[in-house]
């Protein structure tokens, strides 16, 4: 059974080494944007998390909001990272070469979400250290990328890896999925 938060890679692996040397600075817009927009998810998720809680499931709209907040985040860091060359959008739509796909709202019992920030503290702590290793891998793939024109494959492989577990933490908080983090598959 495949989980409902999936990544969809089809980066070629080729790095612009200019972009590559100037990468902290070309993603400063987006961290504006993504800190502006984090403030308005912090907003509504504690009202999402109570209509979660009587409703059972995640309205579309909110869903469909959510899913796009997350699917940005996966965009810019695999742009930060290095596990993607061009300049993301700011929408959080698909078509990026490390992308994001998120199954529908689905049901969600209800004692899960009541409690779905203490059953998350295992998977916050693994994705913390993934988070490491990630920053990492970005260091020491900004050195390759810049030597060889391209991201070790290796490299890149664990670095979606890392991301992925991460954004599956984070929507499984978000109430996007009522799956736990997977540690393996995509």
């Amino acid at each position: 059974m495949t989980h409902p938060v999936r990544f969809v890679i089809s980066d070629d692996l080729r790095r612009s080494r200019l972009t590559v040397c100037f990468r902290l600075f070309l993603a400063l817009p987006h961290y504006v944007w993504a800190t502006l927009w984090a403030y308005g998810i912090a907003t509504l998720v504690p009202f999402q998390w109570l209509s979660a809680i009587f409703a059972g499931r995640l309205q579309p709209d909110v869903h469909g909001f959510l899913t796009r907040f997350a699917r940005y985040h996966v965009h810019l860091y695999a742009y930060l990272f290095l596990l993607a060359d061009p300049w993301p959008r700011f929408n959080g739509n698909p078509g990026y070469p490390v992308d994001l796909d998120v199954g529908g709202p689905e049901r969600q019992r209800r004692l899960t979400v009541l409690f779905r920030l203490v059953l998350a503290i295992p998977a916050l702590v693994f994705a913390s250290v993934l988070s490491t290793v990630l920053a990492l891998l970005g260091v020491f793939g900004w050195f390759a990328a810049l030597a060889i024109g391209r991201m070790p494959e290796g490299m890149a492989e664990l670095g979606a890896y890392c991301l992925r577990y991460q954004t599956q933490t984070y929507a499984y908080l978000l109430l996007l999925t009522p799956r736990y983090p997977a540690l393996a598959g995509r």
